[in-house]
């Protein structure tokens, strides 16, 4: 059995990585990754005398495929759990996509005592769907999409996916194939039901209320060419409702900037962990 198990109060085995020593940086993947995802930012951040922590979300990687729990409630309690068993203090939370809504989740479900700074990077927050008083969101359709390409043929829907998450589709654009081709092994790493009711969580999740209550130092970071999470209706939103919230906006940047963007965003983060 793996030492890098912990087990939540529903049962539920939730994988981590760990690595280096000092301050903590946990790090919440996007959907329909793992942790592998961070492996760059993880090892950036243990080499600079900082402990990187990046789990796999329930049903994704190598956590639990469970059948319930694939919620952004439970989410946030299971980053909760993993933090509490390593008694992690001092924290800097670093999420991308569906992971920085389990950021924001997390601080409004369990406050900031923990946690000393935040990161939302190309986040879902405040809310993707387009409702009455959301009305520059993205309309259920487009939801529905996603999970019928999932249940016509997983595999090639991520491989098709990869495409517009980095931004491959882009004139000019230098997209490495193995890059494309890791995201579609973490994808197809995700159990079925928890990549299917994740869509749910991320795009129906109304994160208002918790960005509201954070309280610590926050970095937000979009890219304006980000096809996934449009900036307009999600970072630039987001921003006004964290208190003394930082936006970074990076020019022709796609959804998967810290790969694609990697020295950018890796050079961003240290200098936010040191200021």
């Amino acid at each position: 059995m793996s030492t890098n198990i912990i087990t939540t109060q529903d049962g539920t085995r939730i994988f981590y990585k760990d690595w280096g020593t000092g301050q903590p940086v946990v790090f919440s993947h996007g959907w329909p990754l793992n942790a592998d995802v961070w492996d760059d930012q993880m090892f950036l951040v243990a080499s600079n005398s900082y402990r990187g922590v990046a789990h796999d979300r329930r049903g994704h990687g190598r956590s639990s495929q469970t059948w319930n729990g694939n919620d952004m409630d439970t989410y946030a309690d299971d980053l909760a759990a993993v933090m509490d068993e390593l008694d992690l203090k001092d924290v800097v939370l670093v999420g991308h996509s569906t992971g920085g809504g389990e950021v924001a989740r997390y601080i409004g479900r369990h406050g900031t005592s923990r946690v000393a700074k935040a990161v939302l990077v190309g986040a879902v927050p405040p809310l993707m769907l387009k409702t009455p008083t959301n009305p520059g969101g993205l309309p259920i359709e487009a939801f529905d999409q996603i999970r019928a390409g999932l249940v016509a043929d997983r595999s090639q829907y991520y491989k098709d996916l990869s495409s517009p998450f980095y931004g491959a589709n882009r004139p000019g654009a230098k997209v490495s194939q193995g890059l494309r081709d890791a995201f579609w092994l973490w994808s197809m790493q995700v159990g079925f039901k928890g990549a299917y009711d994740c869509v749910k969580a991320f795009s129906e999740t109304d994160f208002t209320e918790d960005l509201k209550k954070i309280d610590i130092p926050t970095l937000i970071i979009h890219g304006d060419a980000d096809q996934i999470v449009p900036i307009g209706d999600s970072a630039q939103l987001s921003s006004k409702l964290v208190k003394n919230a930082t936006l970074k906006v990076y020019p022709g940047a796609p959804h998967g900037l810290t790969s694609t963007h990697k020295d950018h965003f890796n050079a961003d983060l240290l200098a936010f962990l040191k200021s």
